[in-house]
């Protein structure tokens, strides 16, 4: 695993658009080992007017305070943009080592859209390669920053409503620009509170949150306890069997609880293409989610209900004695056609929970951004795990409480923004998607209409149709009497 068996842990940092979203970051992945200075100081030399570049609306305001302060931002959004440009981004950068874990940032927040970030983040936490194991809400402390962050139709409400819907059940808070309030302790405590109320009201309990005073740029309380905050006497969060404190925002990322990887559970691999290799054969690709995949294995392909040995697995060039969750890999199967299995197909192993197309399934449904109302016979396109399929409302059961899932309203005709039901769903053609509760990659959808995420969605059950006249390749059938 690496040079100490360190865990790995995912983090997605979530906030409004100004509140510094990028500095902090940047900042954690400079100092902890992301990205080397030389870098920066590359970037940097390239264009005396380097701010001035960048048009990204989260970034002005940097940008008028002058080359020295933006230049965390200014580097996350150079390897952004040079990764949308298809050019290859050593993925490291992404990544920074704590005394504790290997951490990986998720961006959730690449966007070529409008409002920076806003409708990607939605179905980048959805669709994302990986699930967060905790957000780090970045809170802007100046005057008016804070408030506007919070309001009720602020992102940060609908972001940290996202994560914790999604199943990201640990959180951090980082006040942010303490510097711009003047470290006053009165504003900082201002903020708590508020913050308290409003991340409780999302389903969070403050209890369980380390609250870490910040100045991303200046790189108070990042990585070593400022001198600028005297009153501040470190955080407190309650965690299993006790309680944990620390000053930084570093040791509130290693007071994160180690997440339990699902290699128990049956195998779990939505295919994210499909490829026909010269002298090799067929090689499905994709990230094992649950599970483990060896070569020998028999695995069956749904919704397609194809079943065949696995012949070897490989991940980065290097033959696999096994692939484990997380890990990105292609593997080599028998007597399979690229014709027979496709993007979206779910691979399992044919003797444990094997994996089976839906007829329909039973999710709960929070509507973000739809203009008008939904009823039944609604009909958007899902973006579910590596599958993109259009998905019928047929029957609204019941509206519920976002929070709680109380049943407020039986059978509503419409649903609006704002509002979360309980929704029947049928896809327009064979899917294969699972119970949340029971493989939460494949039981979290956006749903996409006008180009843009309308809503977001969790499956509760799943109505799974018996596969019928699959095809079962000869070296499967001989595996399977080993």
């Amino acid at each position: 695993m690496g040079k100490e068996d360190k865990s790995h842990i995912n983090i997605v940092v979530i906030g409004h658009v100004d509140s510094g979203k990028s500095t902090t970051t940047g900042h954690l992945i400079y100092q902890c080992g992301g990205i080397d200075k030389r870098t920066i100081e590359k970037f940097e030399n390239k264009s005396p007017l380097f701010p001035l570049i960048v048009v990204d609306s989260m970034q002005l305001e940097a940008a008028e305070l002058g080359k020295g302060s933006f230049k965390y931002a200014w580097v996350l959004d150079k390897l952004k943009a040079e990764r949308e440009r298809g050019i290859t981004i050593d993925i490291a950068l992404w990544k920074f080592e704590t005394p504790k874990y290997y951490v990986t940032v998720i961006d959730a927040n690449s966007s070529k859209t409008d409002a920076p970030g806003h409708r990607d983040f939605i179905k980048n936490m959805i669709t994302g390669t990986s699930q967060a194991d905790c957000a780090i809400l970045i809170i802007a402390a100046g005057t008016g920053e804070f408030e506007a962050g919070i309001s009720k139709d602020g992102q940060t409400r609908e972001h940290a409503l996202l994560a914790f819907t999604l199943g990201v059940k640990q959180l951090i808070v980082a006040i942010n620009k303490m510097d711009t309030a003047k470290w006053a302790e009165a504003r900082y405590n201002e903020i708590i509170k508020e913050t308290s109320t409003f991340i409780k009201k999302v389903g969070y309990n403050p209890k369980t949150v380390a609250f870490v005073p910040i100045s991303g740029f200046n790189g108070d309380n990042m990585l070593s306890p400022s001198t600028n905050c005297p009153w501040y006497k470190g955080w407190v969060k309650e965690v299993k069997g006790g309680t944990s404190t620390g000053k930084t925002l570093l040791e509130a990322i290693d007071a994160i609880e180690t997440p339990k990887r699902p290699t128990e559970k049956p195998l779990r691999l939505p295919l994210q293409d499909v490829y026909k290799i010269g002298g090799i054969g067929t090689v499905p690709v994709g990230r094992i989610e649950t599970g483990v995949l060896k070569p020998g294995m028999v695995v069956t392909f749904a919704p397609s209900n194809v079943t065949t040995e696995v012949k070897s697995v490989e991940m980065h060039h290097e033959q696999l004695t096994e692939g484990l969750p997380g890990d990105n890999v292609g593997f080599n199967v028998k007597n399979v056609s690229v014709k027979d299995i496709r993007r979206g197909n779910v691979a399992g192993d044919s003797k444990n929970d094997p994996p089976q197309g839906c007829a329909s399934f039973t999710a709960q449904v929070i509507v973000l951004g739809h203009p008008g109302q939904i009823g039944a016979g609604y009909a958007p396109v899902l973006d579910c795990h590596t599958a993109h399929i259009a998905c019928k409302f047929s029957e609204l059961l019941e509206k519920i409480d976002r929070r709680t899932g109380k049943s407020v309203e039986a059978s509503p005709k419409f649903v609006k923004s704002g509002d979360a039901c309980i929704v029947k769903m049928i896809p327009s053609k064979p899917m294969c998607v699972e119970a949340f509760t029971d493989y939460p990659p494949l039981g979290r959808f956006a749903v996409r209409d006008m180009r843009q995420t309308v809503a977001v969605g969790v499956i509760k059950a799943v109505d799974k149709s018996a596969a019928s006249g699959g095809k079962v390749t000869k070296s499967a059938a001989k595996a399977a009497k080993k």
